[in-house]
């Protein structure tokens, strides 16, 4: 009759200290979680900046004279159309036509291309040259 039960279980204070941990473990996970949210929407522009670099190369074959006017040229429908995109080709669902510059075309048709973020709410940008895509938060 007078036995006692042992009780098995977490006391509050335990409990207290694991939701604590779990608390610090989002807020540090939170921020770097955003970032590489970023990061990946910005490889959108990177994908289409090499397509346009690719086009550059092509059309440099076909006319080097024209390709190297068109450095300087921030793309739209009419100044993409001779590269041999449509309209709509360059428009993904953070990016649009009008956020690729080509910087540069240099002596053998290799493209430096600039990518901005004027509608998808992105900070930051992004260069597609010589050395690969550097993008800038």
């Amino acid at each position: 009759m007078g036995k006692k039960r042992e009780r098995r279980g977490f006391t509050l204070i335990e409990l207290m200290v694991v939701i604590l941990i779990v608390g610090i473990l989002a807020a540090v996970a939170v921020p770097i979680l955003r970032g590489k949210i970023d990061s990946a929407k910005w490889s959108e522009g990177a994908a289409s900046a090499g397509a346009v670099k690719s086009a550059m190369r092509a059309y440099y074959a076909e006319d080097p004279a024209a390709a190297l006017l068109m450095a300087g040229v921030t793309l739209s429908d009419v100044t993409a159309a001779p590269l041999g995109f449509k309209s709509g080709d360059l428009t993904g669902r953070y990016f649009v036509v009008g956020d690729f510059t080509i910087t540069s075309v240099d002596a053998t048709g290799i493209a430096v291309i600039t990518v901005g973020n004027t509608t998808g709410g992105l900070t930051g940008g992004g260069v597609l040259g010589a050395n690969g895509w550097v993008y800038t938060p």
